[in-house]
Order: C-alpha cells, then structure tokens, then sequence
C-alpha cells in the first residue's frame, strides 16, 4: 500500500433513515496523537468505523495509506492499523501473553505458533505496557487498568503504523487513565499515528496534538488544543458553560454547567 496515514473525506451514512454521518471529515498521519471529541450520540464510532473500511459510507470516501479503506483484506486493513473499539470483554480467560501474541494474526501468527519476529514483537509489547510481571497471569484475574494495558500491548504487537482507540479509557480510575494515555503517547511519540475517542477534556488537552471536535454527524473544528480547546466550542459542542485556564503549563478545562 502506497501513501502515508488515513484520510475520510466528506463521509455521509444513514441507517434505517437515522443520519449517523453528515460530510464528515477525518485525517490521520504518522507522528500525531488525534483526540476525537463529541457528545453521546455525535458519531464518533461510526466515523470510526467508516475510517477503517468495516462501514462503506453512502457519500464520500475513506483512504488507508492512499486506497479506499473499504477494498482492503481484513489481513493487509490489521497490518496498516490496529483498531481497540469500546467492548473489549474477552470470551474466556486466556493468559495475557497469548492475548498479546493475538496481535500478530495478521501475519499467520497464533499465540502456541510463534516465529522469532512474532515472538520479538510480543516481547516488545509487554515490556512497553510493563506487563511481564503479569504475562502468564489469566486475564480474569486482572484489574481494569492492568486489562487495559493488555489491549494497548496486543495493538503494539501488531507493528501497524496506525492506532484507532474508541474511549479506551472508559471506566478507568484517574492514575489508569493517564497510564494508558502515556502509553499511547508513547507509541505516537517512535512514529505512529493515534485516533482517540476521549470524553475527558482535560485528559484530551494534556495529550492531544490536535483535536477533533463532532456534532450531529458532523466534524465541525479541527485544531491545535490551543486553538480549539475554548469556551466556544465546549459551549457548542457539549452545551455547558467552561473555563480553560494554564496552570503550570497545563491546560485546564473548569466547567461551570
């Protein structure tokens, strides 16, 4: 595949007369950490979903790395990005280096049958999530925030240069949220490319290069977190009164209601 990142243009999608999507638009290059950010309901899953070729939009279009997302193989769309959606239960217990080893499908690889580079790659992850201290562990053992990294570590272990991580910190506490958050970063920060769904302001200011901002379907502001982490568009966007404040360097988000 030819072409850098992950491109949606002008995306439109109705389901049974609902309008999902309404020339929505998206994109994604290697080196940023893109946080997507939206209201319940806004169409943030689906424009993901759109982006990653698993939902053909009615109007518009959605390249991975310079060809429409949709024409990809399940193997060569894993191999260009590793997508984390919202439910990420586990059917059964497994150990955690053998959901870690599930990152490698797309090369042929399963977790009892692993060449030298799959077992290298699945190395690398858990030392990246510093998980080897729990790698034989089941995963019905974990906490949530030990789980989480687990599926942060089988998407490094795939080696796709692009991330897709719809609220991949959902019902973490505070310290567990902000680890994942760092890990991601991480993998931004050695060259790749992360599309994240946050709901949490101040999380998405302290990390994000740039923001993405939906409403109804559509994306409506793209931007700098200085440029767009504002009153307005906290206003226009989630309908609640806000401050945004530096304190030590940080962005702060105080919202009033």
């Amino acid at each position: 595949m030819s072409g850098p990142g992950l491109q949606v243009s002008e995306a439109s999608l109705a389901v049974k007369g609902a309008v999902l999507l309404d020339r929505a638009s998206l994109s994604l290059a290697p080196g940023e950490l893109v946080v997507l950010l939206g209201p319940n309901g806004a169409g943030k899953t689906s424009l993901l979903r759109v982006a990653l070729g698993l939902t053909a939009p009615d109007n518009g279009s959605a390249l991975v790395r310079g060809e429409p997302a949709a024409s990809l193989s399940s193997r060569d769309r894993a191999r260009a990005v590793t997508y984390l959606p919202q439910m990420r239960d586990l059917a059964w217990p497994l150990r955690v280096r053998d959901v870690v080893a599930l990152g490698r499908f797309a090369y042929g690889a399963a977790p009892e049958r692993l060449g030298q580079a799959d077992a290298e790659a699945v190395a690398q992850a858990l030392a990246a999530c510093d998980l080897d201290p729990l790698a034989d562990r089941a995963t019905d053992t974990l906490s949530g925030g030990e789980l989480a990294r687990v599926h942060i570590a089988r998407a490094l272990a795939s080696q796709a240069p692009l991330m897709l991580a719809d609220e991949p910190v959902a019902s973490l506490d505070p310290r567990h949220q902000h680890s994942v958050m760092r890990l991601i970063r991480g993998f931004v920060d050695r060259g790749g490319g992360a599309l994240v769904v946050l709901h949490d302001l101040d999380l998405a200011a302290l990390h994000a290069d740039r923001l993405v901002w939906m409403a109804d379907g559509r994306t409506v502001a793209s931007g700098s977190v200085a440029g767009t982490m504002t009153p307005h568009w906290i206003a226009a966007i989630y309908g609640v009164q806000a401050a945004v404040v530096e304190r030590d360097g940080v962005t702060r988000v105080l919202v009033n209601g």
